[in-house]
């Protein structure tokens, strides 16, 4: 995406790590000389309870404390959110919509109205399993947003994990997170 500012809501649920992965993104863009704001907005805190967190980047100073209202990137890390709540709600027309489901982005525009916006899938929550061994989808995501908009290349996410990543958690783990970026980046269908 070209745009100077970008602004991205992420709807998940609680413990599915969408708060860090805003924050994941916010420290990406700092470290490409961008600026960011990386916020969550709670209703009920519990495991499972739907939660929404955002994400603006921008090439200058950003004069905006509000939450996102017309995101052009919306990133569900639970499909079952897609029945429950409009999580294009303020999407521009061309915004872009990626979704953690294992379907394909034709079977799921056949069940759900996107309209005009560009949508796209990634099995985030399947590779989790089996690089991470943890079915966490947020590390994964980072992948598939890094790939649909050309925000940060893979190279620089992977640099990112390997730094941020490596000075908390063993060289396993450190890996296992690198290889679910690489895959989700890899298997985004659109």
């Amino acid at each position: 995406m070209s745009a100077r500012l970008t602004e991205v809501r992420w709807h998940a649920r609680g413990g599915q790590g969408a708060v860090t992965a805003a924050k994941m993104v916010a420290e990406l863009a700092v470290e490409r000389g961008k600026h960011f704001q990386a916020f969550p907005e709670y209703g009920p805190e519990r495991s499972g309870a739907p939660i929404v967190a955002f994400t603006r980047i921008s090439d200058e100073p950003i004069q905006i404390y509000s939450p996102i209202e017309s995101p052009n990137v919306v990133l569900v890390l639970d499909a079952t959110l897609l029945g429950a709540i409009d999580v294009t709600d303020g999407a521009p027309d061309d915004a872009v919509v990626i979704v953690n489901t294992d379907q394909s982005p034709a079977d799921l525009k056949a069940q759900v109205d996107f309209g005009t916006r560009r949508v796209l899938t990634v099995p985030a929550t399947e590779i989790a399993g089996q690089t991470i061994g943890r079915r966490i989808p947020n590390t994964p995501m980072i992948g598939a947003i890094a790939k649909a908009t050309g925000l940060f290349t893979l190279d620089e996410v992977e640099e990112h994990l390997r730094a941020s990543f490596g000075k908390k958690f063993s060289e396993k783990v450190v890996e296992g997170n690198v290889e679910a970026v690489r895959r989700a980046y890899n298997e985004v269908r659109e």
